[in-house]
C-alpha cells in the first residue's frame, strides 16, 4: 500500500469522546453504513493576513493508514459501561473504507474552502474528525506563520529555533516540519532533522562561553573544534567591546591559518539593529566581509521587517517561540461539518447548518475548489467553490461574484481553472505517493508567488475572493430560506 508507514504510537483513540458515543448511536440506529460527507474548512486567517498555507496532510495520511483498535482500547471502552457489545465488536474489526480529498501541502488556502472532504460510512467519517482538525490546524498554523516571517526576511535565511518553547514534543517536531514547508531553511530540532531530512542547524549557547575562564578561551576552543563552520555567539558579556573583537582575533588566529573562512557571529540580545551595523563595520575592517551576522531573540515578522527597514546588517535570522507557537494568533480555527448524505440511489442530499452568526452558516453539498489563473500574468485571480462534477468553461467569459455582496462582479477572459483539491484515499486505501519534504517546500514557494503582492501584505491585505458557482450559491440560499423561515 502506498504511503503505508509504521507509527510509533497508535493514535486511533486520539478522538473526542462524543465521536465514540455518536458512533455507538449511529450503530444502534441503523446508520452504520449510511454514506455521509464532511468538510474541513476554516473561517478566519491568522494574524489578519491575506492567506494561509496548507500543511499536515502527510501526517493525516499516516494516521488514516493505521486506524486499528487494540484489545486494550476495546477493554477501556467496555469499562465505560455505555457501549453495546455489538458496537465494540465492530470496532475490534474496524477497517477504514472512506474516500478522502485534500488540498496539497504547501498550497495557499482561504477561509470557507473545503480543504479536506471525507466521504464514507457515518461512523468512520465522524470518528476521524479530531485527528483531521488537530493535524491540519496545527501544521497549517505554523506553516502560515513561518511563511510570514520568511517573507519579512526578504530573501535572508530563517532558521527555526523553537523546540524548547513548543507545546510538547509533537509541537516541536511537527511544528519544525511545518515551518520548513513555510520557508525556513532548517531547524534546531535534531529529531525533526533525523525524521524528516530537514537541515539541523545550531552553534552554541551562552553556557559554552560561561563555562570557560574567558570568552576568548571559549571562542578558541570552539574554533579549533569546528573550524569549517565556526559561528560564535558574541553577546554573553559585551558585543562591541569584547564579543566581536574576540571573534575577530580567533578568526585570524584559529580559522584562517587552517584554511577556512569564518562562518559568522550571532547576536541574541540588545539593540540588534544598532549592534549589527557596528559589528558589520568591525568585521569588514578586519577583512571578513564574508562573515555572516545572525540575529535571534524573540523575533517575529514585524520586528524583522522593522530591523531591515532601519538598516540592520543581518544575514540570517533565528526565530523561536513566536513562530513555533504562533503566539500572536495561536489558534487556526478549522472546523469539520456535515455537508451531505447519500440516499439509497447514491444521490447526494445536501445538508446545511444555519446560525444567526453569518460566518457559521455552512455551505452544503459535495463540492470541489477551482483556482482561476490569469493566462498573461500567471497570477491567481480568485477561487471558485462548485458542486462536485461542475466544470468551469474557460473558453468563454466567466462571471465571478462575491457570495455575500452579489452586486460585486467581475467578468474573466483569458484564464485557466485548476482543480486544487486532490483525492488521496479511495475506499480506504491511500492512492498518492509520499512527497519529499523539500519538494513540498519548493511547491509552497511557487504557489505563494502566484499571489499578488497586495494579497501578501501583513497589514490590510487585499481580500482574495473565494466565490461560489451560481449553482452552489442558489442551492445554499434556497436551503437558508427553507430552514430559517
Amino acid at each position: 500500500m502506498k504511503n503505508k508507514e509504521p507509527i510509533k504510537t497508535n493514535l486511533t483513540m486520539l478522538t473526542d469522546f462524543y465521536e465514540l458515543t455518536m458512533a455507538n448511536g449511529y450503530f444502534e440506529n441503523g446508520f452504520k453504513d449510511k454514506i455521509v460527507y464532511f468538510d474541513m474548512f476554516f473561517r478566519e486567517l491568522p494574524d489578519g493576513g491575506g492567506f494561509a498555507i496548507m500543511a499536515g496532510v502527510q501526517q493525516l495520511i499516516e494516521y488514516l493508514n493505521n486506524l486499528t483498535f487494540t484489545e486494550d482500547d476495546i477493554a477501556y471502552l467496555r469499562s465505560c459501561g455505555i457501549f453495546s457489545e455489538e458496537f465494540l465488536s465492530y470496532l475490534a474489526n474496524f477497517h477504514f473504507t472512506c474516500d478522502v480529498w485534500a488540498v496539497p501541502e504547501g498550497m495557499p488556502i482561504f477561509p470557507g474552502e473545503p480543504i479536506i472532504t471525507v466521504r464514507g460510512p457515518a461512523i468512520q467519517a465522524q470518528f476521524v474528525e479530531t485527528m483531521i482538525l488537530l493535524t491540519i490546524n496545527h501544521q497549517s498554523l505554523i506553516a502560515t506563520k513561518a511563511n510570514r516571517i520568511c517573507r519579512a526576511a526578504n530573501g535572508r535565511p530563517v532558521m527555526e529555533f523553537g523546540s524548547r518553547r513548543a507545546q510538547g514534543p509533537d509541537g516541536a517536531v511537527l511544528g519544525a516540519r511545518a515551518a520548513y514547508i513555510g520557508g525556513c531553511c532548517g531547524t534546531a530540532c535534531t529529531l525533526c532533522g533525523k525524521e524528516y531530512g530537514i537541515p539541523a542547524l545550531g552553534t552554541m549557547a551562552h553556557s559554552w562561553v560561561q563555562l570557560f575562564d574567558s570568552e576568548l578561551d571559549a571562542f578558541r576552543a570552539y574554533a579549533r573544534q569546528y573550524p569549517q563552520n565556526c559561528t560564535l555567539l558574541v553577546d554573553t558579556y559585551n558585543v562591541l567591546k569584547s564579543g566581536v573583537p574576540n571573534a575577530i582575533r580567533v578568526f585570524r588566529e584559529e580559522i584562517v591559518p587552517r584554511g577556512y573562512r569564518p562562518a559568522g557571529i550571532r547576536i541574541d540580545s540588545g539593540d540588534i539593529t544598532y549592534l549589527s551595523r557596528k559589528a558589520r563595520r568591525m568585521l569588514d575592517d578586519a577583512g571578513f566581509p564574508d562573515c555572516k551576522i545572525c540575529a535571534s531573540n524573540s523575533l517575529d515578522e514585524y520586528i524583522i521587517r522593522d530591523m531591515l527597514t532601519q538598516g540592520a546588517c543581518v544575514d540570517i535570522f533565528g526565530v523561536g517561540e513566536r513562530m513555533i507557537t504562533s503566539s500572536s494568533h495561536p489558534v487556526f480555527g478549522g472546523v469539520y461539518k456535515l455537508c451531505g448524505v447519500e440516499d439509497e440511489e447514491g444521490n447526494v442530499i445536501p445538508k446545511i447548518k444555519i446560525s444567526e452568526n453569518v460566518t457559521k452558516i455552512t455551505t452544503p453539498g459535495f463540492k470541489t475548489i477551482y483556482r482561476l489563473y490569469d493566462n498573461e500574468t500567471e497570477k491567481a485571480i480568485a477561487d471558485v467553490i462548485t458542486l462536485f462534477g461542475e466544470k468551469i468553461d474557460t473558453e468563454h467569459p466567466y462571471v465571478i461574484f462575491d457570495p455575500d455582496f452579489v452586486w460585486k462582479k467581475k467578468t474573466l477572459t483569458n484564464f485557466r481553472a485548476v482543480e486544487i483539491r486532490k483525492q488521496i484515499f479511495r475506499n480506504g486505501r491511500c492512492i498518492v505517493e509520499k512527497r519529499p519534504l523539500k519538494e513540498i517546500r519548493e511547491y509552497c514557494f511557487r504557489q505563494v508567488d502566484t499571489l499578488w503582492e497586495e494579497v501578501k501584505r501583513f497589514e490590510n491585505p487585499h481580500r482574495y475572493y473565494v466565490d461560489l458557482s451560481p449553482k452552489l450559491w442558489n442551492l445554499k440560499n434556497e436551503m437558508i430560506s427553507k430552514y430559517s423561515s
